[in-house]
């Protein structure tokens, strides 16, 4: 008789769990890998001979961030998020922890970042060189500001949802980075894996968009069940001449 009522106690809290509002149960996630496709460009390395700080810096020519690719044509720097099918109006905790961007090696690391409204920028200069962090917002007002050898840290926050807009330095033109402001916490930007996870997702069918800075960007519509997890694939391949 215990073991009884204890799975219909269960049964019954399942039920509530899934279906009254507000409740939290059974996150789910949307995992997948992001590949290039086709006869990959030739692109030149980052040209630093400018300045022969920088330049030093590096035994070899550094790649072309605007196409990073591992094994089997895996790419990096691709931002995926939720674009469709979130609950309007619901917010989201922002994160204590800033997210970080370090000038090193005269490059911004990481090249391709999302962050939450209200998040706490870090922006660090670990070359010990004169730097500059220039955001290019459209919607935020810019973030624009010299940082000398002596200056290792500067913070910042953006106040509204924004699409991924460009990051420069005045000074090292080669130097380049992209971001984008979200309301909810749902994005991933990838490494030289491809690999991208977006979890704490409640059941229910998302639009789910990728962005290469130069490839653009790809949806899919993902349905995820309680405690899911659903894959789904991205493949960017440039263009075919016309």
């Amino acid at each position: 008789m215990r073991r009884t009522a204890t799975r219909l106690s269960l049964a019954a809290s399942l039920i509530v769990a899934a279906t009254w509002p507000g409740v939290a149960f059974a996150a789910s996630s949307i995992t997948g890998t992001v590949t290039f496709d086709g006869k990959v460009p030739a692109l030149r390395p980052l040209a630093m001979d400018a300045d022969p700080v920088c330049a030093k810096k590096h035994s070899a020519p550094v790649p072309n961030e605007a196409l990073v690719l591992g094994n089997g044509n895996t790419m990096a720097n691709i931002l995926v998020w939720v674009s469709k099918g979130l609950p309007p109006g619901k917010k989201w905790p922002v994160p204590s922890t800033p997210v970080v961007l370090d000038q090193n090696g005269c490059q911004y690391k990481p090249h391709v970042m999302g962050i939450m409204v209200g998040q706490t920028y870090k922006i660090l200069n670990s070359d010990g060189v004169l730097h500059n962090i220039h955001t290019l917002p459209k919607i935020n007002p810019a973030f624009n500001r010299a940082m000398p050898a002596t200056v290792k840290e500067a913070t910042t926050k953006f106040d509204k949802e924004e699409g991924v807009f460009h990051i420069k330095c005045d000074v090292h033109p080669w130097m380049s980075a992209y971001m984008a402001v979200f309301t909810h916490p749902f994005f991933s930007a990838t490494s030289t894996d491809g690999k991208f996870t977006i979890s704490g997702l409640d059941p229910g069918t998302y639009e789910i968009t990728a962005w290469h800075e130069k490839l653009g960007t790809q949806t899919a519509s993902v349905t995820v069940g309680a405690s899911d997890t659903k894959t789904q694939n991205f493949k960017f391949a440039v263009p075919a001449a016309k």
